[in-house]
């Protein structure tokens, strides 16, 4: 299935300026999309939103908790499809911020939910509501965990992506199947711990190890041994945007949704740090013990059975790729020569690469991006 489907659909992102937001923006611009952004401005210094050129498509600074605000955004844009990825994404984040984190990523979620709803009363409106991985009851037993496990969550990140996943099957069941709004259609994905170019987020590994090599610092690691099913940023996006237009089309898949990669992307801490310096040409990595350690989970595994089976969508890119494109992109964007819309053509190169090969691999996610950029804009008032 190719892209074209985006062509001219008008698709509301909500985090588009975070880091998977970003590379889902560029990839929908590349496909014709009508795109409007909501998001609060990037808290980094340095953002992947930030090294793209500007003016690419509308984007209004907004905050997803502000219900008035969203109910007229959503309204007056009158979206096909959503993309919700706002949220407070960082796990030891939620030990400083709980409530906020809560906030966001709880309420923030049914805000969005309930603005789709409304407009979807003049126009359908279908939403893919992104949680997390984490949204499940990890015992840390190594279960591989399939999308009827319970949900769950140690810390309050993990609560807060169970809840936002509880929040989005009651707007589901409340007002979509039977109910009075038939052109309102909710599901929701949950990805994987995943990697590229642009994220420059504290407290995630790569970021964290980019820093340190570009610095010629030491890569302190706090959990070598802990595994995590890590992708590129590309897979599970390949998935949203499947899943996006299955949901819009067909409407059988108002579900939860796991894109998590195959075995061989399940890997540790320390092999992750391996193949980084590998690829980098320089550096090492050691162990450091940490006083009043924050719980982590040991082991965490997603099965993709179900997106294999009923959506056609498979991993493409190997563990060792991943590795090797994500490097590519932080060397290119650590490189003064290196304009914006360098970047942006290495990023788009690369998303028209990752779909070629999803469509040489059989993938159903091969959403090839058109020869030239879309330029749609509208002002939002």
């Amino acid at each position: 299935m190719d892209g074209g489907f985006y062509d001219g659909l008008r698709v509301l992102i909500t985090g588009d300026t975070g880091f998977k937001g970003s590379w889902l923006s560029e990839w929908l611009m590349s496909l014709g999309s009508d795109l409007l952004g909501v998001s609060l401005p990037p808290e980094d210094v340095r953002s992947m939103y930030g090294v793209l050129p500007a003016a690419r498509y509308e984007h209004v600074d907004a905050d997803i908790r502000d219900e008035d605000s969203m109910v007229r955004l959503v309204g007056a844009f009158s979206p096909d499809v959503i993309f919700h990825l706002a949220a407070q994404a960082l796990v030891r984040e939620s030990y400083v911020s709980p409530v906020d984190t809560v906030s966001t990523n709880v309420l923030g979620t049914a805000v969005v939910l309930e603005a789709a709803r409304r407009s979807s009363v003049q126009r359908p409106c279908s939403i893919v509501v992104v949680t997390s991985d984490k949204c499940y009851a990890n015992d840390g037993s190594g279960v591989r965990f399939e999308e009827t496990h319970p949900m769950g969550g140690h810390d309050v990140y993990s609560a807060s992506k169970g809840a936002a996943e509880l929040v989005a099957a009651s707007w589901r069941s409340s007002f979509t199947v039977g109910g009075s709004a038939a052109d309102f259609r909710v599901a929701t994905a949950r990805a994987g711990n995943v990697l590229g170019g642009g994220d420059w987020a504290i407290d995630r590994l790569v970021p964290d190890m980019h820093r340190a090599l570009a610095n010629g610092e030491p890569i302190l690691v706090r959990n070598p041994l802990a595994t995590r099913p890590w992708q590129h940023v590309l897979e599970p996006l390949s998935g949203y945007l499947l899943l996006g237009m299955r949901l819009a089309t067909v409407g059988d898949v108002q579900e939860g949704w796991n894109f998590g990669p195959d075995a061989g992307g399940v890997r540790s801490v320390g092999e992750v740090c391996d193949a980084v310096v590998r690829h980098w040409g320089s550096g090492e990595w050691t162990t450091v013990a940490e006083e009043d350690a924050l719980y982590e989970a040991p082991t965490l595994e997603l099965s993709n059975d179900k997106s294999r089976d009923r959506l056609g969508w498979r991993p493409v890119w190997s563990f060792d790729e991943t590795i090797a494109r994500t490097v590519e992109w932080y060397r290119s964007g650590d490189d003064v020569n290196y304009s914006e819309k360098a970047m942006q053509e290495l990023t788009r190169t690369q998303i028209s690469e990752y779909a070629a090969a999803a469509k040489s691999n059989g993938g159903s996610q091969s959403m090839i991006p058109k020869d030239r950029p879309s330029d749609r804009s509208r002002e939002i008032e």
